[in-house]
């Protein structure tokens, strides 16, 4: 690995290539923070794809790709006068210092789950009015569901034993098919979504990330779909043309693969 002064050298590197594009590239210099929000999010998805297919060398190309975005975003922040790449960093250091009295400071913690909850303590007296205020509102519906479950779960407020939290799922299982059966399609939706959110709670007590694991079965449906759509062609016919019984001759093939 890299020396600490040859880490340095090329991000001090990078920083000076984002000076001279921006001075001196027609795209770089049109950019703002609104138009580089879109590519950001979607370079974080590339990211998590690159990790949950475990492809570290594509890890270090998304990991730059976010890099060059975050000091994008400085360079444009010193041409307004609001902050720069030293702000961003100096602001992130004293959070983790603020946030880590147990390293820096003389609190006591015994297990993460006390650093835990010391973290979101710590946030209610910087002077949030909620531990959910930390959650994006544009986040997605589940992964969002998973933060706000982790947020209120680092202030106490958590079932005690895994099997409570599956007894609540089935609880709302129940409930979602009673509302199936009177046919009240607005409270099945509200049911429906009971159910989702139990099952996300369930996840984190079994130590699972519920949007790792649904995009790692969304790859594997992919993947054998795709097998299942190449040996139809291989036989030149279409699927709309083959019987589930055909069809399923060859998903199970898929998943022996």
């Amino acid at each position: 690995m890299n020396s600490r002064e040859n880490q340095l050298k090329a991000f001090d590197r990078l920083l000076t290539i984002m000076d001279e594009l921006r001075e001196q590239c027609p795209w770089d210099k049109k950019q703002t923070l609104q138009s580089l929000r879109h590519l950001t999010i979607e370079e974080t998805y590339e990211l998590g794809d690159a990790i949950l297919d475990n492809d570290l060398e594509e890890v270090k190309k998304e990991l730059g790709d976010l890099l060059l975005h975050i000091v994008f975003y400085a360079k444009i922040g010193s041409e307004t006068g609001d902050f720069d790449i030293s702000d961003v960093a100096n602001e992130i250091c004293e959070k983790l210092i603020s946030r880590h009295p147990h390293i820096y400071g003389d609190v006591k913690v015994a297990n993460e789950e006390d650093v835990k909850r010391n973290w979101e303590n710590l946030k209610l007296k910087e002077g949030k009015k909620s531990v959910l205020e930390g959650v994006p509102m544009s986040l997605p519906a589940l992964v969002k569901a998973s933060r706000i479950q982790d947020k209120v779960a680092g202030v106490g407020f958590d079932w005690e034993e895994p099997q409570q939290v599956f007894e609540k799922l089935q609880e709302e299982l129940a409930e979602l098919q009673h509302e199936i059966d009177e046919h009240n399609q607005d409270k099945i939706e509200s049911e429906f979504g009971d159910v989702l959110f139990s099952m996300i709670n369930y996840a984190r007590f079994l130590n699972i990330n519920p949007e790792d694991a649904l995009e790692r079965t969304n790859k594997k449906f992919i993947k054998r779909f795709q097998y299942l759509e190449e040996k139809a062609k291989e036989k030149s016919k279409s699927l709309k043309d083959m019987t589930l019984a055909e069809m399923d001759v060859f998903w199970e093939e898929a998943k022996k693969i």
